[in-house]
């Protein structure tokens, strides 16, 4: 069975053990597909060029970039260009034969376009456009698995592709749930917390498995800023196929092989 590993893109030291884990797994002979984030690199280079990354509050209160023309120029140099060929060279030099992909590429991650969005400001609602975002609802899974048969290894990062042809942003966490979910895969997203938490003010309260719908709701309740998508990403998975997913840190020394041990907070099927 397949594994989809999200990896967000935390320092040089954290991702160097995901990704010495990742080529471990791959030459033990494990199925794997790779997909980036790194929202924080974006962030540097924008503002190295004199821009401020804007984010925006939907009236669900979940916080999103807002992404316009100009920000989607510099997204597609860093997270098509500069971070995954950064990614896939590493694991190439730990004789992993990793193929570097966008969204874009092959149509792998596809989807509507929003180029409108609802956000609060000041306390009210409002219309912003120009957004160049979109969410994924069609895999190109014949492509990954050409590859993967071809023993490859997918290392993906967006963006994606609308549907009016135009290549834009769209949440990492999700898009790789879109594929775990069609290639019926296991889900591994590693970010910079060991899950979610009760209380993030309390590492003691981690919740270590969310197997019904109200162990769903219970998480969906506890998640604050960033993994408020992560539980939604989780799942969507999950909706679409997905065999597991778990959310886990980075901070240990095989971060992967731990996570599908069941390091983290984990989630099953019958959660949805």
């Amino acid at each position: 069975m397949a594994v989809v590993v999200k990896i967000s893109g935390s320092s040089d030291l954290e991702m160097g053990a995901v990704i010495e884990d990742i080529a471990g797994l791959w030459e033990s002979g494990r199925e794997l597909i790779v997909v980036h984030g790194g929202s924080g690199r974006l962030d540097e280079v924008l503002e190295l060029m004199g821009e401020e990354p804007e984010y925006v509050e939907t009236p669900g209160g979940v916080k999103s970039r807002f992404t316009d023309e100009e920000t989607m120029k510099v997204f597609n140099m860093v997270m098509a260009g500069e971070l995954n060929v950064d990614y896939t060279s590493r694991l190439q030099d730990l004789d992993v034969n990793a193929v570097g992909l966008s969204g874009v590429d092959g149509a792998l991650l596809t989807g509507p376009r929003k180029s409108a969005v609802k956000v609060m400001e000041n306390g009210r609602k409002k219309i912003r456009r120009g957004e160049h975002s979109g969410k994924v609802e069609e895999v190109n899974t014949d492509l990954l698995r050409t590859l993967m048969d071809r023993e490859y290894l997918p290392v993906i990062s967006l963006p994606m592709l609308a549907d009016d042809g135009t290549p834009v942003n769209a949440d990492g966490d999700r898009a790789a749930a879109a594929i775990a979910g069609e290639m019926e895969a296991d889900l591994v997203i590693i970010t910079d917390v060991p899950g979610v938490f009760e209380d993030p003010e309390d590492m003691d309260t981690l919740i270590e498995d969310i197997e019904t719908p109200e162990d769903m709701e219970r998480a969906r309740e506890a998640a604050e800023g960033f993994m408020t998508k992560k539980v939604m990403a989780s799942g969507e998975a999950l909706e679409e196929g997905a065999e597991s997913v778990t959310i886990s840190d980075a901070d240990t020394e095989k971060p992967v092989t731990e996570a599908l041990g069941g390091r983290g907070t984990g989630f099953t099927p019958g959660a949805v």
